[in-house]
């Protein structure tokens, strides 16, 4: 699944990375279950206390008290028929579901929600066999538990196979989850509906029972009734189509592999397809509504390159003869992988030459990296249970960057990655932050575990663990893991075993060291030591949250080493840094290099304290080359001073990355208050100097925060005094900048941001060019082709005045385009006219002219200006019973506009207010992990306000 950041940043993944644009808000925003395949307790507590159990909605008791399911009836194969009517909204369904019994049972257990169930029947072998009729099934029903208990006549038989048919119907949803109603608006404004499913991770079960938990994967033969000018899709290609009476038409599709039951996607709509076939011969197709169809050829292009390069990575050819991807008008998520049929959010699937921006172009191919990965990552190996998400998800996302690096090495993607990592350590440096795999029951708590954790900090550490194992050998392992565990489920363990067994099993010398490389250096081989223990160094990163902090200090040529949790918002000298430190212990495979040689160096920290010899005398040491490794590093003495004066001397002979990763370490320990601001700041001087975009890039952006913080807070000395920084000491760079779309992509982003950031300031010649633009544009009543990295900016001047402001709107509501429907909404956001702000909340609640599944980063992009932060909290506090008939509690949504609202506050009177409102929700029994992240996070903003305020103040004074 991708969330989108929206605007912050989102893949089912989280939906806006802060350079990627509005739709992109990534939520920037497990002691492991070790229980064997299906060992769930058996059936017959039922009979002797029934006081125990729960009651079901017609007074009787329900045989069955736990969420997970029992194990004792398996399901192997499911025949289901679904007919929508896309007029009366609703649907007419049936099932008839193969089952194992292991047990004897007189129960079987399901999940169902929101379904009416007429009837239910249960056929043995033998039944089915001559065609005897099914015996009628009481149902009970357990809605607290999302259940339905089917009662049986006569306990079931151990071992043999039973057919269980079902009929029912519901509504077509109106949200974003189960089999929902979705709308699109054609050229000639006619409104149009199609009906889409979407079932990760406890959603099938709101389309048809179903035992909808991972571990029960089994075989899907679907059936879909529908009219003539609609198309069916679903997870395999369509055998045959019948025509019934009164001009209908029923397909009926392939029965597909095993899989689990949030893999299956149905879709009903009158959408248009451009097809191309693999190397392999599976046939790629892209769908999108008839008026989109021009907007599919990249995604084509894209998908195609992909699914080839994957096969030959995996070394496993797609196992399914198809695959289509399709642009879904309403998507909670950035996509999701259904297997052979991949549903995307519009803005991360289309692309359109006019409107999409390199950063967009970004977008869109790492989204559909990431869902192709999971065909193979999720699909064709799925984690056991939902504490191990990451299996799939932080693969998909650590797959983005092996794939986009190979397929279209012109995209730079392995730059981008490192804001992958730094996005996360925001939330990982909190102590409320969790560990990767952690238990979680509820449908509430499992949608909790999608998040940045498990998508980022996943994907972080496979990448650290790739460079201390090889690119070779890493791949070996997860191929045999994907080999080994095909069509099964899998848990974290399995992995580390198989990326052990590449080495243990074929690669060993006599030595005891396994190579992956044969020009590995002495100082690999010295690092592998004699056991490269994969299980044992990666269970310190899934099994602990957090991120370590490795303390370097020179003295002659030793390194003394120490390691530390690191912890933002909580200082050395307050009283409860020591027990947040306790019990934390990371195995650490450092890399660095020093002023005196190229070579990378690496050791494995085990203990909390070492010391290394350097072999010559050197001026500084960098550790953390290349930041492939999640820690962060502090140098104690003259370290910081030392590889400063080296980067105003000669960034150059540092790596690109390194600087970097300096720029964002230093930062980080402002903000744990180990390094002073001044210090930090004097670093980004030798920025003046930096060739790198991506370098440049990272260190404007703490110098952006830092001013949008102060003008939220209305600081209006600093805030006047870093504006004239920031034009004073980066005008060479702004004026270098075209207003066009040429360059490389770090260079046509880095444009972006530096016209973004000008035009933001007020800086005239900025304003003057984006006003000429966007006048030019009105006048030729929107036609003229503006450049796409530059567009949102120009959007964004023009909505400053009344005219262009409901000029945008208009153009909103007409566009075909949903890249330029996400720049438009953007600039909309910054008008600084309360009235107008209002109003788009309230078309964002309506749901009609902005889209209910854009709400959450338009919240987000209100609350972050000074004139919108007031109404976006006061929306939140005073419309919440309304935002939760539209979301789901824990949904990635909601999460967004909690966070989206509240975290960028700095005084304690907000911190006050945000806390009663959390208690009020709590009261009412709604919790989310996100609260106590929140209220961290807005103590740490204080903390950090108070200890760094005069410094900043004064070093502007200074350098200004």
């Amino acid at each position: 699944m991708f969330h989108s950041s929206a605007m912050v940043n989102s893949h089912r993944k989280p939906m806006f990375n802060i350079h990627t644009g509005f739709y992109c808000l990534a939520a920037i925003l497990l002691q492991i279950c070790v229980c064997s395949q299906f060992s769930v307790p058996s059936s017959h507590h039922f009979t002797e206390d029934p006081g125990a159990f729960p009651v079901a909605s017609n007074g009787e008791p329900f045989p069955w008290q736990e969420l997970r399911l029992p194990s004792v009836v398996i399901p192997l194969h499911y025949d289901l028929f679904v007919h929508p009517n896309l007029t009366s909204l609703d649907f007419v369904a049936s099932e008839k579901i193969e089952v194992l019994v292991s047990n004897a049972t007189q129960f079987i257990i399901l999940h169902s929600k929101d379904l009416e169930i007429t009837n239910a029947t249960l056929q043995s072998e033998e039944d089915s066999r001559y065609m005897n009729s099914g015996k009628e099934l009481k149902v009970l029903s357990y809605p607290a538990h999302q259940q339905i208990a089917l009662l049986v006549p006569e306990k079931l038989t151990p071992h043999l196979k039973y057919y269980v048919a079902i009929d029912f119907q519901a509504k077509l949803a109106d949200g974003f989850e189960g089999f929902y109603k979705s709308t699109y608006r054609t050229l000639g404004g006619e409104t149009r509906i199609l009906a889409v499913t979407d079932f990760e991770p406890t959603q099938a079960r709101m389309a048809f029972p179903c035992f909808d938990e991972p571990l029960f994967k089994a075989n899907f033969s679907i059936k879909i009734r529908r009219e003539s000018r609609h198309t069916a899709l679903s997870n395999m290609p369509k055998v045959k189509t019948i025509e019934l009476e009164g001009g209908l038409l029923e397909d009926h599709f392939e029965t597909t592999v095993k899989m689990s039951t949030y893999l299956v996607a149905y879709i009903v709509c009158d959408f248009h397809s451009v097809s191309g076939i693999t190397s392999s011969g599976v046939k790629v197709s892209i769908y999108a509504s008839p008026d989109k169809r021009n907007q599919t050829h990249y995604a084509l292009q894209a998908s195609l390159k992909l699914l080839d390069f994957y096969e030959k990575y995996f070394d496993i050819n797609y196992p399914l003869p198809k695959l289509d991807l399709i642009a879904i008008p309403d998507f909670a998520s950035g996509a999701m992988e259904n297997w052979g049929l991949i549903t995307y959010r519009e803005t991360s699937l289309l692309f359109d030459p006019k409107t999409s921006s390199a950063s967009d172009k970004l977008w869109v191919t790492k989204v559909i990296a990431h869902e192709l990965a999971h065909q193979w990552f999720g699909n064709l190996v799925t984690m056991e249970w939902w504490n191990d998400i990451w299996l799939n998800e932080g693969f998909a996302n650590y797959m983005e960057l092996i794939a986009v690096n190979a397929t279209y090495p012109e995209l730079q993607f392995d730059d981008h990655f490192l804001n992958v990592c730094f996005e996360v350590i925001t939330k990982d440096s909190l102590n409320s932050s969790r560990p990767i795999s952690k238990p979680a029951e509820t449908p509430t708590q499992i949608q909790e575990m999608f998040d940045e954790v498990s998508y980022n900090k996943g994907a972080c550490i496979l990448n650290m663990l790739k460079d201390f194992l090889g690119e070779e050998k890493f791949q070996k392992g997860i191929i045999q893991y994907l080999k080994k565990f095909s069509y099964r489920n899998a848990k974290n363990d399995d992995l580390w075993s198989s990326l052990s067994n590449s080495c243990l099993e074929s690669d060993f010398t006599s030595g005891g060291v396994c190579h992956s490389d044969p020009k590995m250096t002495s100082n690999m081989l010295t690092f592998l030591g004699e056991n490269a223990e994969v299980k044992e160094m990666m269970t310190t990163w899934t099994l602990q949250k957090g991120i370590p902090l490795l303390v370097v200090k020179q003295d002659g040529h030793s390194l003394r080493l120490q390691q530390e949790r690191f912890l933002q918002g909580v200082f050395q000298e307050d009283p409860e840094w020591r027990a947040l430190q306790e019990r934390y212990l990371w195995h650490i495979p450092l890399t660095y290099s020093t002023s005196s040689s190229n070579v990378i160096h690496r050791h494995i920290l085990k203990s909390k304290t070492d010391t290394l010899d350097l072999p010559e005398k050197t001026s500084w040491v960098k550790f953390n080359v290349d930041s492939n490794g999640y820690y962060i590093v502090h140098y104690e003495g003259h370290g910081w001073d030392q590889l400063i004066t080296q980067l105003n001397q000669n960034h150059t002979l540092l790596r690109p990355k390194d600087r970097i990763g300096l720029i964002h370490d230093v930062f980080q320990l402002v903000g744990a208050g180990r390094l002073t601001l001044d210090k930090a700041l004097d670093m980004t001087h030798y920025l003046q100097h930096e060739t790198s975009s991506p370098a440049l890039l990272k260190g404007l952006s703490y110098l952006e925060l830092f001013y949008h913080m102060m003008d939220r807070r209305n600081i209006s000395d600093i805030s006047e005094n870093l504006k004239r920084y920031l034009l004073q000491y980066f005008k060479p760079v702004i004026d270098r900048q075209s207003w066009s779309d040429e360059g490389s992509v770090w260079d046509r982003m880095l444009r972006s941001a530096l016209l973004k950031l000008a035009c933001d300031l007020n800086h005239a010649p900025c304003i003057q060019k984006a006003a000429e633009l966007f006048s030019q544009w009105m006048e030729s009543s929107g036609k003229l082709n503006i450049p796409t990295d530059v567009l949102k900016i120009v959007y964004s001047v023009g909505a400053q005045t009344t005219t262009g402001w409901n000029y945008l709107l208009e153009q909103y509501e007409l566009s075909m385009s949903s890249a330029e429907k996400n720049k438009i909404l953007y600039a909309l956001s910054t008008s600084k006219h309360q009235e107008k702000l209002q109003k788009l909340i309230e078309l964002g609640m309506e749901g009609k002219v902005i889209k209910t599944q854009d709400l959450a980063a338009l919240l987000h992009a209100i609350a972050r200006r000074p004139k919108g932060q007031q109404l976006a909290w006061d929306f939140v506090r005073e419309d919440w019973t309304h935002l939760l008939k539209k979301f789901d509690l824990g949904s990635f949504a909601i999460r967004i506009i909690i966070s989206g609202t509240t975290s960028h506050f700095s005084s304690k009177d907000k911190l006050q207010e945000v806390k009663l409102f959390f208690e009020s929700l709590e009261a009412q029994g709604s919790h989310l992990d996100i609260f106590q992240i929140v209220l961290e996070t807005i103590t740490k903003n204080i903390k950090w306000l108070e200890k760094n305020l005069p410094t900043l103040r004064m070093w502007l004074l200074v350098n200004t």
